[in-house]
């Protein structure tokens, strides 16, 4: 799981769109200044090996949530972020999946200034801010797996929590692990669970996940280690395995008063 790539998505950034000039500096003012860049700290002393109990769970999560067709989970999310003078604040915030593979993706992304929409249909992809009015629909390709990295390859977009459809496939980045144990049993909103640690270079990262039958992913907490301060993105997830979709719930219909504008490209055009 790509920790790092996933923690980084947690950030709604109003750069996925390219708003007029100017326009992207005032149409959600009220967020406080960003951190300084991480800055590097000295190697720590060898870290332990990863437990095979460890990649069993987060495996077996994996292959479990490969053999749904249908799903949907909503998240209460807190992130961190540091002023200069390293004092942390928390912003609240949610995310929701509804997922119909192969080819049906909603995601709902929002914190107290920042909401964003992706909306996914098999052959377009919508991103739209509901606050300011914006969207842009691209072409994209047949399936979720192959959107997930179209989107990153060429629009530089990382869905929050999107390595969820990864785990336990050949591009998991199990390889990126440093260490990983079974912490023990847990118990989270009347579910029996069991809790492992991971650490990855920079980020140390927890996940609780779901004893039974249907091992999903019920918590995550994730830290930025190279960071002085350590800020942490926490979500706390309820999942419906079997969910019944309206017809239009993967269709875009943009409202009456926002307005279509063009979505960034990491891609440099082509001259004739």
């Amino acid at each position: 799981m790509n920790i790092t790539r996933l923690m980084a998505a947690t950030c709604i950034a109003s750069s996925l769109l390219a708003l007029p000039v100017g326009l992207a500096q005032t149409a959600e003012a009220g967020a406080p200044a960003t951190a300084k860049a991480p800055t590097e700290q000295a190697p720590t002393e060898q870290t332990p090996a990863v437990q095979p109990e460890a990649l069993q769970g987060l495996s077996r999560m994996g292959a479990y949530l490969r053999t749904l067709t249908t799903f949907e989970f909503h998240g209460d999310t807190i992130r961190e972020e540091a002023f200069d003078d390293g004092q942390k604040i928390q912003f609240t915030g949610s995310v929701t999946y509804k997922v119909r593979r192969p080819d049906g993706l909603r995601i709902e992304v929002a914190e107290d200034r920042r909401t964003r929409q992706f909306i996914y249909d098999g052959k377009t992809l919508t991103v739209f801010s509901p606050k300011m009015g914006f969207y842009a629909t691209v072409p994209a390709p047949a399936t979720i797996r192959e959107l997930l990295d179209e989107a990153s390859d060429k629009y530089d977009i990382e869905f929050p929590l999107q390595d969820l459809f990864f785990w336990g496939t050949d591009e998991d980045s199990h390889e990126d692990l440093l260490s990983g144990v079974l912490v023990g049993y847990a118990r989270l909103a009347g579910q029996d669970a069991d809790q492992y640690a991971f650490r990855e270079k920079g980020v140390d990262w927890q996940i609780w996940i779901a004893r039974g039958a249907k091992p999903v992913p019920l918590r995550m907490v994730i830290a930025d280690v190279d960071d002085p301060s350590k800020p942490q993105f926490e979500v706390n997830m309820v999942w419906d395995t079997a969910p019944k979709f309206a017809t239009d719930t993967f269709a875009f219909t943009p409202p009456a008063n926002a307005k279509a504008i063009v979505l960034n490209t990491t891609t440099p055009a082509t001259t004739p």
